[in-house]
């Protein structure tokens, strides 16, 4: 099983596959788009209404490179990784550019699940767990943000 840490580098493997990183740098940067997106992640998910953006994000709702979910992994990305390696503009803004990609990667990766018909939380869930039976929600809309908003919480912590 996959854990979101894993997916999310495959996706940034991928994203960044055609783009000519220095090898001395390479480690640092592919980590470092992986640790921006999960920063990004695991932040939106503490805030109020994070875990809808983040379903918007990930269902298709809301395009990757609109999301607020993707302006903060870029803006960790270029204040921990981008100024720390001191890398030039061209570049840095091409790697930047890669985060939508990876965001998209990630969207393109949910499916219907539980087999409801529909794209929903409970599929997100249960791909970035590996499942794939249905499983049971808690009855009431808030007994289901909450245990998103748990469940995600834990997912989401390195």
């Amino acid at each position: 099983m996959a854990s979101i840490s894993d997916l999310i580098l495959q996706q940034v493997k991928s994203a960044a596959g055609g783009v000519q990183i220095p090898s001395d740098i390479q480690n640092q940067v592919l980590g470092g788009l992986s640790s921006s997106v999960l920063g990004s992640l695991t932040q939106t998910a503490a805030k109020p209404g994070g875990v809808d953006l983040i379903k918007n994000l990930l269902t298709g709702k809301t395009q990757a490179a609109a999301s607020p979910v993707t302006e903060l992994a870029s803006n960790i990305f270029n204040t921990n990784v981008l100024k720390k390696l001191g890398i030039g503009a061209a570049l840095g803004s091409v790697l930047t550019g890669l985060i939508p990609k990876v965001m998209g990667g990630l969207s393109n990766i949910i499916r219907d699940r539980d087999g409801d018909g529909d794209v929903d939380l409970n599929d997100i869930i249960l791909t970035l767990t590996g499942g794939g039976q249905k499983q049971a929600q808690p009855a009431g809309v808030g007994g289901i943000l909450g245990a998103a908003t748990s469940i995600l919480g834990g997912l989401f912590k390195k």
